[in-house]
C-alpha cells in the first residue's frame, strides 16, 4: 500500500473548491474578485495558525514556574508568529493590484459583509490582550458584539460564537506575560520572600534617584547651549521625572491592583536594565520578541489601513463602518504598552543602581 499523495495530505480537492464567493461557483467570478477571495482566505489561514503559536507561548508562560530552559520554547513562538505578521504585511501589496474601479465593479456584492467581521482577528486580539474598552467602536456597537448580533444563522456564524465565547474564557497572553514578570527576581528578592515589596519599592526609589540625576546632566548640556527656553526646558524635565515615578508607582492604575502592577513593572525594568546577567538574558529576549510582535501587528493595521485608503479613498466602508478612519483607530492602541512605555526610562549602563546579589543571577 502507498502512501498519501501531496494532494490527499492538505486536502487540495477541497482547499480548491471554495473560492466560489456568493454564487458558490467561481467561474461566475471576474478575475479581480476571485483575487479578492483568495487574499482573504490566505489571511484567515495565517490568524488560525497565528492563534496556534500564540497559545503555545502562552500555556509556557501560564505555568506557576517556567524552567530556564522553556523560555526559548516561548521566544520560538512568538517569532514565528512576528515573521507571519511580516508576510502578513507585505501581502497587502498582492491586495494593491487590485485597482479602484477593479473593486467598484464587485463591491456592492459584499454589503454588508466587511473584513470588520473576522472572528478570527478579533479572536487574535482577545488572546494577545487586548481590552474591550480599548478597541475603537464600530459605529456605537462594540466590534465583537456586532459579529455576535450577525453570527446567527449559518455554520460559520455558530462557529464565530463558538471561537469567542472560548477565546474570552481563556487566560490572555498579556495576563500570562504579566503573571511571569511578576515573579521576576528583583535584586535577588521574590515575591514569597520576606521584605519583598520593601526590595521593590527600594529598586524603584534608587532607579528613580539615577534617572533624575541622568536627567539632570542632560538638562545641564542642553541649557549650556542655549539652544532651548530654560524655564520650558527644566518644567519638560520635571514632568518627565514625575512620569516616571507614577509610571513605576502604577499611579495610572485603580489603587487596589497598583502593588501587583508595581512589581511587574519594576520587574520588566530590571530584566531591561540587566539583560547582561546570565540568568536574565533569555527573559529579556523573550520580552523584545512581545514587542516585536505587537510592532508587526501595529504594522499590519498601518499597511490595511493604506491599501484600503489607495483602493477607497476615505468612503464608508462596506460594513458601514468609517473605513480607512475606523483602521487608523485601531492601529493606534497598543495590547502590551508597559513593554513600550519602558523604554522611556532605561538608562545607560553606567547610570544604573547598583546591582545587589550578582551571583543569583548566574547560571547554576
Amino acid at each position: 500500500m502507498s502512501g498519501p499523495n501531496y494532494w490527499d495530505y492538505l486536502k487540495l480537492d477541497q482547499l480548491l473548491s471554495i473560492q466560489g464567493g456568493i454564487e458558490g461557483d467561481e467561474r461566475q467570478l471576474m478575475s479581480d474578485e476571485l483575487h479578492f477571495i483568495i487574499v482573504h482566505q490566505v489571511y484567515e489561514l495565517w490568524f488560525k495558525l497565528m492563534l496556534r503559536e500564540l497559545r503555545e507561548a502562552r500555556d509556557h508562560l501560564a505555568e506557576p514556574e517556567i524552567a530556564e530552559e522553556h523560555v526559548p520554547h516561548v521566544v520560538h513562538h512568538l517569532r514565528r508568529v512576528a515573521e507571519i505578521l511580516k508576510l502578513a504585511v507585505q501581502q497587502w501589496a498582492v491586495m494593491e493590484t487590485l485597482t479602484p474601479q477593479d473593486f467598484l465593479a464587485f463591491r456592492d456584492k459584499l454589503a454588508p459583509a466587511s473584513g470588520f467581521q473576522s472572528f478570527q482577528m478579533r479572536e487574535l486580539e482577545i488572546l494577545m490582550g487586548l481590552k474591550p474598552e480599548n478597541r475603537p467602536r464600530y459605529g456605537n456597537v462594540e466590534p465583537v458584539r456586532h459579529i455576535e448580533e450577525r453570527a446567527p444563522g449559518s455554520a460559520a456564524g455558530d462557529m464565530a460564537q463558538r471561537h469567542l465565547d472560548a477565546v474570552r474564557a481563556e487566560m490572555s497572553l498579556r495576563d500570562a506575560l504579566h503573571g511571569w514578570l511578576f515573579r521576576t527576581p528583583i535584586q535577588g528578592s521574590s515575591p514569597d520572600d520576606a521584605g519583598d515589596e520593601e526590595a521593590v519599592l527600594e529598586f524603584v526609589n534608587q532607579y528613580e534617584a539615577a534617572y533624575r540625576t541622568s536627567q539632570g546632566k542632560q538638562e545641564k548640556r542642553l541649557l549650556e547651549l542655549r539652544v532651548h527656553d530654560a524655564d520650558a526646558l527644566r518644567k519638560r524635565f520635571e514632568v518627565s521625572a514625575q512620569e516616571t515615578r507614577g509610571f513605576l508607582l502604577a499611579q495610572d492604575e485603580p489603587e487596589d491592583g497598583r502593588a501587583r502592577l508595581t512589581r511587574i513593572r519594576a520587574g520588566l525594568l530590571f530584566i531591561e536594565s540587566y539583560r547582561q546577567l546570565p540568568l536574565l538574558s533569555w527573559p529579556r529576549v523573550l520580552v523584545d520578541t512581545v514587542v516585536e510582535v505587537e510592532e508587526q501587528f501595529v504594522l499590519w493595521r498601518n499597511r490595511h489601513a493604506r491599501m484600503t485608503e489607495r483602493t477607497i479613498g476615505r468612503r464608508v466602508g462596506t460594513g458601514g463602518s468609517s473605513g480607512v478612519d475606523y483602521l487608523d483607530r485601531a492601529a493606534q492602541g497598543r495590547i502590551f504598552p508597559e513593554l513600550w512605555a519602558v523604554r522611556s526610562i532605561l538608562l545607560a549602563a553606567d547610570s544604573l543602581p547598583p546591582l545587589r546579589n550578582a551571583e543569583f543571577y548566574g547560571f547554576a
